[in-house]
């Protein structure tokens, strides 16, 4: 690929965004409550206890209620689940998270948007596919809503 001077323009914008991006309220938000969650010792090890719990559901699931450890595994997996979604630093961070995930949906549909309005954004909030010129069919197994 031959770098013009329109591909280089293109990649300096990318570069703002991004920095505008990392400088923003929602990202702040985030990274210190990604900082509070696993700069806690007893919360990684939480975190990590429902990471092997998870392995172990994704092997009881092959089997479903067949497996002998259905019952002991899937009481586990809730009951640690709930335990951390308890965690103020947790909920702290998932709220953090998803704000920030709604800033990069709106992101990507402005830049989308401005490439044409036929191009299909995928984005994580309902409220955001909306905007989008598909529904939530194409590229998810659903009903395509799209007027292509």
């Amino acid at each position: 690929m031959i770098m013009t001077n329109e591909w280089a323009t293109i990649m300096e914008q990318s570069d703002t965004l991004c920095t505008m991006v990392l400088s923003s309220e929602q990202f702040d938000q985030y990274a210190d409550a990604h900082r509070a969650v696993y700069t806690n010792s007893t919360l990684v090890r939480e975190i990590n206890h429902f990471t092997r719990l998870k392995d172990q559901y994704e092997e009881v699931q092959r089997f479903g209620k067949y497996h002998p450890d259905y019952s002991t595994v899937m009481k586990d997996i809730r009951v640690t689940k709930r335990k951390l979604d308890m965690v103020d630093e947790i909920a702290t961070l998932k709220v953090a998270e998803n704000e920030l995930q709604d800033l990069l949906d709106e992101v990507s549909l402005l830049i989308g948007k401005s490439v044409s309005e036929g191009v299909k954004v995928p984005v994580s909030n309902p409220f955001f596919s909306s905007a989008s010129s598909c529904g939530s069919g194409c590229g998810t197994g659903g009903s395509c809503s799209c007027s292509a």
